[in-house]
Order: C-alpha cells, then structure tokens, then sequence
C-alpha cells in the first residue's frame, strides 16, 4: 500500500472485454475509498484513465431485455395446466401470487428438494387470512418469515381481489384445497405426490419447467422468475393503481420503488397489447412523476 497505477490499470485491463465500463467504475471508486480511509495516497491517475476508456469500448453486449410475465401468459397457464393435478394447482397459484403481489418467487418456492428452512420459507401451517371488502371482493393475506430486503422480519404477503380470471386469491384457494393432505411442517407451495412422504416441495426449476413448458406450447417465450415481479408491477401501474398500491404491495421503499420504475420503463414498450394504449402508458408515466415529486426524489 498504495497499490502502484500500473498494478490497478493491469487488473482492469485483464477484463477487457468481459465487464461492463460501470463494473469497472464501481471497483476503482472502491479500491479509491479504501486508501482513503486508510491514510494512503490514490495514484489512479492518467494511465487508469486510459485503461477504463479502453475497457469500456471494449464491453459485452448488453443482455436483450426479457420480456415481463404478463396477463397473457396467466391466461395459457391457466388453459394450459390441469388444475385437477395437485402439482399443476401449485404451479398455478405460485404464478398467480407472484404476479398479482409483485412478490419474489424465492419468497414462495424452496431453492430444490431438501432445502427447506422453516426460518427463510413460509411452510403450510402459516395462518391465511382470508377477509372481504365492503364492495364483496376478497383478499388474503399471509406471512413469509424472511425476505431479501426485511431479513428475519419477514414480509406479509397481500393477496388482493382484481375481479381477473386469473384472480391469485381464487388460484390459492384452489391449491391448499387441492393439496389438503399436505401437512402443516411441509412448503407453504407443497403438493400431494406419490413420494414416500406422500408430498413433493414446489422447486423454483420445477415451477419454471411447468411454466415454459406450457408457454412454448402456446408459442410464448421462455422467461424467468423475476419476469412475474416486473409483470405484475408493471399490469397494476397500467390499469391505474397508485404507485404507493403498488409499492406497498410488492413491499419496495418509495425510493427503492422508483429505483425499480427504471426497469419498468425499460419493458413497457414490450407491454403493449390490445389491452393498453400509448394514453395508458403515458398515465403511468406522470403518476410516477407525481410520485417522485411527492417524495422528493
């Protein structure tokens, strides 16, 4: 310590061509930091320079943008599974939820078989409240003992009533009582099986199996987990709900939540169906922009 300019600038340029200019910013402005608090001279200087700007030409391509989980494929799945199979049942209701609760699938599903943790994954025995509003709909409600952003605290997981065919407090009916046998100690998503134990827990491959292998058959592409949190952000903000609904329902801060917008907009073209026009898109974007405001972010 210091680390010499050209030892910084060696490293960097050994990832010429496998990372982008931004990771490249974020390690130096850290290695930069940690001299800094440490009482040492930063040499980064006109040779680093050099190196980012080199590394940043020379980047990968950026990922193409994956298309979000939308009402359309809620639709197929729900055409598509055999809602009298316990499995598929499950299938559908962890889609519904993650959808229309804008929930993290890991918040829902077991990692694989044999990794279940009572302390990380809600299990069956989980009290659902199921409640009416004074218009007659239905919501429910249930707790996930631990989540990425409130650690050990948990998350409450709201399921609210969208007068939608593919309603998710309608879907997780139909699963605990499709999968009644399933007892209290198992996944909250387990199903009845011909397994020893007479259960199999819902995996988050199996559930993406299930789900692709229903969308290519519909000539739907492959997505991926995440796919059902932005797509059901994304449904709710079109069909009007407030941005703090919206918030609160898939549990973001507000600024997290605008953080979030960002890749929001980034699908929103890919949105677009019969359903929602460019006046509806442009709803959302000056709802967000009160929301912003409203925050002063």
């Amino acid at each position: 310590m210091p680390a010499p300019e050209p030892l910084v600038a060696a490293f960097v340029a050994k990832w010429a061509g496998s990372v982008a200019r931004t990771t490249v910013d974020n390690w130096v402005a850290g290695l930069s930091f940690w001299h800094t608090i440490n009482g040492a001279p930063w040499n980064g200087a006109r040779m680093l320079r050099i190196v980012c700007t080199a590394v940043a030409k020379t980047a990968p391509s950026a990922k193409p943008k994956r298309s979000p989980v939308t009402v359309e494929h809620l639709f197929a799945l729900r055409k598509g599974l055999d809602l009298t199979n316990s499995f598929d049942a499950a299938v559908y209701a962890v889609a519904c939820v993650a959808f229309w609760s804008c929930r993290r699938l890991g918040e829902l599903v077991v990692p694989s078989t044999g990794k279940f943790d009572p302390e990380r994954h809600v299990a069956r025995s989980a009290t659902v409240r199921f409640r009416s509003l004074p218009d007659g709909s239905e919501y429910a409600v249930f707790h996930v003992p631990w989540s990425k952003t409130t650690k050990q605290l948990g998350v409450d997981v709201i399921i609210t009533e969208h007068r939608d065919p593919t309603s998710a407090v309608v879907a997780l009916r139909h699963h605990l009582q499709a999968n009644a046998a399933v007892p209290p100690s198992a996944p909250f998503f387990a199903f009845e099986s011909t397994d020893a134990q007479g259960w199999s827990p819902m995996t988050r491959d199996w559930f993406i199996r299930r789900c692709n292998g229903v969308w290519a058959a519909e000539g739907l592409g492959e997505l991926t987990g995440h796919c059902f949190r932005i797509g059901g952000a994304t449904e709710l903000l079109l069909r009007g709900t407030n941005p703090d609904i919206v918030a609160v329902q898939g549990g973001w801060k507000s600024r997290a939540f605008l953080e979030y917008w960002r890749k929001i907009e980034s699908v929103l073209p890919l949105f677009i169906s019969k359903s929602f026009d460019h006046s509806r898109l442009q709803l959302v974007t000056d709802s967000m922009s009160s929301f912003k405001k409203k925050y002063n972010l």
